[in-house]
């Protein structure tokens, strides 16, 4: 049961506490900041994973993200198969000076195209230059941090198991035309030796 100015005495005592401690000074910029691993500072572009699905910009609260693409069509795989289509992406740019950093674009972006990079020193004296098109959005992939290990006991990526099955098969695949090749090799070699004593055997009669 609280009593009467109980949360007053809580404030005082915050402020006693605080007014006991030392005062540092953060010595910005000459000593950089020791900031979390995963800090929201800058959002970074994997274009490769980009299809164009537009989700990102649809979803920005802020409007801030600007994608153009075109249409190309990929010629048939087979004879009987039909021409397929893919988007090609012409524009990605990000404007840092209406992005309110809330990272949804990050959370909806199904193919793990966007990422957050906790740089953080990229102001300018011209707003116009804090709309970071995707050369610039790409140059900050680089200063991406590694994804933190996987829990031991946690089961393997879907991925990472498709693409591990996908190289076994090539592998298994390989190793079965190393095996034929040998044994077709090997029949040959047997077969022009017992061609060569046929005709040894010939010259002596």
């Amino acid at each position: 049961m609280s009593f009467p100015g109980a949360g007053l005495a809580k404030g005082l005592a915050v402020t006693l506490r605080t007014m006991t401690k030392k005062t540092v000074t953060a010595q910005y910029p000459d000593v950089q900041p020791v900031l979390p691993p995963r800090s929201r500072g800058v959002i970074a572009l994997l274009e490769e994973n980009c299809t164009v699905c537009m989700l990102c910009a649809r979803e920005c609260p802020d409007w801030c993200i600007y994608i153009d693409s075109h249409k190309e069509t990929l010629p048939a795989a087979e004879p009987n198969a039909r021409a397929r289509t893919r988007n090609v992406l012409d524009r990605f740019a990000i404007d840092f000076s209406l992005c309110m950093y809330c990272g949804i674009c990050i959370e909806v972006c199904p193919f793990d195209a966007l990422f957050w990079s906790p740089e953080f020193e990229y102001a300018e004296t011209d707003i116009h230059e804090l709309t970071h098109e995707r050369e610039k959005l790409r140059e900050w992939m680089w200063t991406v941090p590694a994804p933190p290990a996987l829990d031991p006991a946690a089961e393997e990526p879907k991925e990472i198991a498709t693409a591990r099955k996908a190289a076994d098969k090539l592998a298994a695949a390989a190793a079965a035309a190393e095996a034929a090749a040998a044994v077709t090799t090997a029949e040959t070699v047997e077969s022009v030796g017992s061609v060569g004593s046929v005709e040894e055997k010939g010259d002596d009669a």
